[in-house]
This record gives structure tokens, C-alpha cells and sequence, in this order.
């Protein structure tokens, strides 16, 4: 297992041309620590898991490594089904103005379409997502207080991964000479 900056993951998950809509994730506090911990599944691509932690409003640190290559039956109940009821996507930065111009008329085109007609939230995620050319997105599991369920089973589930993350992630906070995370 590799160890590296959490957005060297999210690029991984960028660039794997995977079924944007087929990610899942879960997230929430980390155990016994200042930040976040988060998996990101696909079926096909695998199972990533970030540690994060604010170091400021203006920068957040981590790390993460690819802990498993597909999501099998063992995981597949430990990530939310589509009916969960958040919501998470990952974004591509915009490259130029003309790219910025046609993106904000591609989602104008979808809220105009959905202010018309009858519509369900899941709906207008996905077609705000597909606007967006959004590459990873779908449901999601999230406290911002807790640690959900499916947290906890992944953590266990990944117990040497969770321990090198943990110990990696209390060394970039140490170093830092924040001591903890903003908040």
C-alpha cells in the first residue's frame, strides 16, 4: 500500500474513466482526531480512503492510499445504495474562459429545465452533475458530527490501512505546527 497526498487520490479518481455516477461514498469525523476520514468506492475502480484535516480556511491537508481494487459483496453493504440521502461530487477545475461561459449555460439550460417541470432532487443532481462534467459522483454517507455506521465497518475493514493513514495524517499535523485543524 502506497501512501499519498489526498489529492494525488482524488486525480486517480479523475482520470479513471470509470462510470461517473457508479461512486459512492462515506465520510465523517475521524476516530480519535482532529479532520475527516472518507472512503470512495467504485465497483470497478476500487476503494479509496482520504484522511483530511483543515489546516486553515484556505488549505486542507491529507493523505489517502487505494485499499482495495473493486468493490466486492463484502463491501458493497458497507457504501450507501442510491437511496441514501446525501449527495457528493468530485469537480475538474475550469480551464479557460470559453470553457466557463459554455459550462454556465449548460447548467442555466438544466435549472430553467427543472423550474418547468415536475422533478425530484435526485434528478436535478445528476443533470447539474452531467452539466458540470462532473467524473466521479452519487451517494453518499456523511455526519459532520459523527462517524456513520458504514464508517466504522470500512476503518475495521481496512484496520492496517486505518492505523499507517492515522499515523501518517498525526505526523502532517504535527509538522504543520498547527497542532489541530481549523475549525
Amino acid at each position: 500500500m502506497r501512501v499519498r497526498d489526498w489529492q494525488d487520490i482524488l486525480e486517480d479518481v479523475v482520470d479513471s474513466g470509470a462510470d461517473p455516477g457508479d461512486w459512492r461514498a462515506v465520510a465523517g469525523d475521524r476516530r480519535g482526531g482532529v479532520g475527516e476520514d472518507m472512503f470512495l468506492g467504485h465497483p470497478s475502480v476500487g476503494v479509496y480512503q482520504l484522511k483530511t484535516y483543515a489546516k486553515n480556511p484556505f488549505e486542507v491537508q491529507g493523505v489517502g492510499s487505494r485499499v482495495a481494487r473493486k468493490i466486492d459483496d463484502e463491501l458493497d453493504p458497507l457504501f450507501p445504495g442510491q437511496d441514501s440521502g446525501g449527495r457528493f461530487g468530485v469537480n475538474q477545475g475550469i480551464e479557460d474562459e470559453d470553457e466557463a461561459k459554455e459550462r454556465a449555460k449548460e447548467l442555466e439550460t438544466v435549472i430553467e429545465t427543472h423550474a418547468e417541470a415536475p422533478t425530484t432532487g435526485d434528478a436535478l443532481f445528476e443533470d447539474v452533475m452531467d452539466a458540470l462534467d462532473s467524473p466521479a459522483h452519487g451517494p453518499m454517507a456523511y455526519d459532520m458530527y459523527d462517524r456513520p455506521e458504514g464508517l466504522d465497518d470500512l476503518s475495521e475493514t481496512f484496520e492496517e490501512a486505518e492505523e499507517l493513514l492515522t499515523k501518517e495524517l498525526d505526523d502532517l499535523i504535527e509538522e504543520s505546527d498547527v497542532g489541530r485543524g481549523f475549525q
